[in-house]
């Protein structure tokens, strides 16, 4: 077991160093970088010259853009890593880690709503509609799972805002907090989160709902649940104790994403909804050239992703004990 950890461990540690150079090249690689977006305007009305553009690259790091540089400018970003030091974001001229800090835990919060109300809304289903096959059940689910599934989030968001928050006015149409509050108030920060959550489990319920519909369907086949059958058990306690156990192992495989989803913020949702999540802050450093807020963002969620994958397979021996890990 500890031997397994251990190696799974060294193999991400690879990983994480191949992702952080191939990330760091294509960003630098971009045409325009941050100082030639920021100061693009000034230049086009000649109020700055080119030399005062390059010495301001120079500030940044940017200036020198040829391979030997692009190693470099790499070396010194990975031994401020290694620190802990992820530099400074250019756009927000804050450290990336009090960047990343600040914004995650909006996105934390929708993410762990959404996915709690997703898996107990379709996993449930995906039993239903599986020991119902041909039935009712299964058709009516089968076609609203297609719907979430083809349906682009964004444009989910909107239908949604159009519907609920302009049309009805049930619901706030942006941002996390009505703008006459003053101090925090948790009850409207809930009622602003309503609308996002709600997209993000209508456009990932559908995948899950099938993925479970079709695990099951595979266990219902198998011969130890005609055997439980036979024996006079009760459906219920069948599909319940001797399928639905059997039907988690394909599942936990999904469960690898949850962490860098919980944590990593929707870029599109967040940026409809006009809510500062670390999605959406990442999104706009990408815009931007913000090179150490982009690289930090994306780090982190690879090291999420790589935490994800491990927890993931040690999940398998919890539900399965048939599975075992060779030395």
């Amino acid at each position: 077991m500890v031997k397994y950890i251990l190696k799974r461990v060294l193999y991400s540690i690879v990983i994480l160093l191949l992702v952080s150079i191939l990330l760091y090249f294509i960003m630098r690689m971009i045409p325009s970088d941050f100082v030639d977006k920021s100061f693009a305007a000034q230049l086009q009305q000649q109020l700055i010259s080119l030399e005062d553009v390059q010495r301001i690259k120079a500030l940044y790091g940017l200036d020198d853009s040829s391979f030997i540089g692009l190693w470099k400018g790499y070396w010194k970003w990975f031994s401020g890593a290694l620190s802990g030091d992820l530099g400074l974001s250019f756009k927000h001229n804050e450290p990336v880690a009090t960047v990343i800090s600040d914004h995650m835990w909006i996105s934390f919060g929708i993410g762990i709503f959404a996915y709690i109300f997703q898996f107990l809304i379709a996993i449930p289903l995906g039993v239903k509609a599986a020991t119902n096959q041909y039935g009712a059940v299964d058709y009516t689910t089968s076609v609203l799972a297609m719907i979430g599934i083809s349906l682009p989030s964004f444009f989910l968001a909107y239908l949604l805002l159009r519907v609920f928050a302009v049309g009805l006015g049930w619901f706030p149409l942006q941002g996390t907090a009505a703008g006459d509050t003053t101090g925090f108030d948790l009850w409207d920060l809930l009622w602003h989160m309503v609308l996002p959550m709600v997209t993000v489990i209508i456009g990932s319920i559908g995948g899950l709902m099938r993925h479970t519909r079709t695990n099951t369907l595979e266990v219902l086949n198998q011969d130890y649940v005609r055997t439980a059958r036979a024996k006079g058990l009760s459906e219920r306690k069948v599909v319940y104790k001797h399928v639905f156990r059997n039907t988690m192992v394909p599942i936990v495989t999904m469960m690898a994403g949850i962490i860098p989803g919980l944590f990593g913020g929707m870029m599109i949702l967040e940026d409809v909804f006009a809510i500062n999540g670390i999605g959406r802050i990442a999104y706009q450093a990408l815009q931007v050239g913000d090179i150490p807020l982009v690289m930090g963002y994306n780090m982190f969620i690879s090291i999420l992703s790589v935490i994800g994958t491990l927890l993931s397979d040690i999940t398998y021996m919890l539900v399965d004990p048939r599975i075992k890990i060779s030395k």
